[in-house]
């Protein structure tokens, strides 16, 4: 949404400044979106659904990204999501709440624990959600949201966005939410 109105913007002032209005309009059409922000993985051409990865790490933006989406879910959505260690405890039930609230299955998983543990980090998103399906391991939960995704679900992987590691216990880990989703994908075809 916020790309959506940020290339509306750009076109406008391109316009105002004297550019040909068609020519603006056709370049819009060859903008992609930035990396990892509701960035579209898949999943339409398996009949399945959609995957979508977005930085969404605070409870603000994790509403933001889930009201996004579920005008396009004709079935369900399917949100995967943790919250960072050594950062904001509070917003951690919140983030739970809202995943509860707005989706139709919450699956809890490790974002960046950091230096804390993340079973507490777990245990206090999922305070804000009790329903929510708990899955440790950020790999091993974004395979299990693909599989369980029907046709017209929508899968939301939230957190990350465009990071290339995962910190765990002080060690960067590589970790890709998109190239995990690809390949869950990819399995699950």
């Amino acid at each position: 949404a916020f790309q959506a109105s940020n290339a509306l913007v750009a076109a406008g002032l391109c316009i105002a400044a004297g550019d040909p209005a068609d020519a603006v309009i056709g370049a819009l059409e060859g903008l992609t979106g930035a990396q990892g922000r509701l960035q579209r993985i898949g999943g339409a051409e398996t009949g399945r659904g959609e995957v979508y990865v977005d930085y969404a790490h605070t409870p603000d933006g994790l509403e933001t990204v889930l009201n996004a989406l579920r005008p396009h879910a004709t079935g369900r959505l399917i949100a995967v999501f943790g919250a960072g260690g050594d950062r904001d405890r509070g917003k951690r039930p919140l983030m739970g709440s809202i995943a509860g609230r707005l989706a139709d299955v919450a699956i809890v998983t490790d974002d960046n624990p950091r230096s804390e543990d993340p079973a507490a980090i777990r245990a206090q998103v999922r305070a804000g959600c009790p329903d929510a399906i708990e899955i440790g391991d950020r790999r091993a939960a974004i395979e299990a949201a693909v599989e369980m995704m029907r046709d017209g679900d929508v899968v939301v992987i939230a957190g990350k966005g465009h990071e290339q590691g995962q910190i765990v216990a002080g060690v960067t880990h590589p970790f890709d939410d998109a190239t995990v989703a690809s390949e869950a994908l990819s399995l699950n075809a």
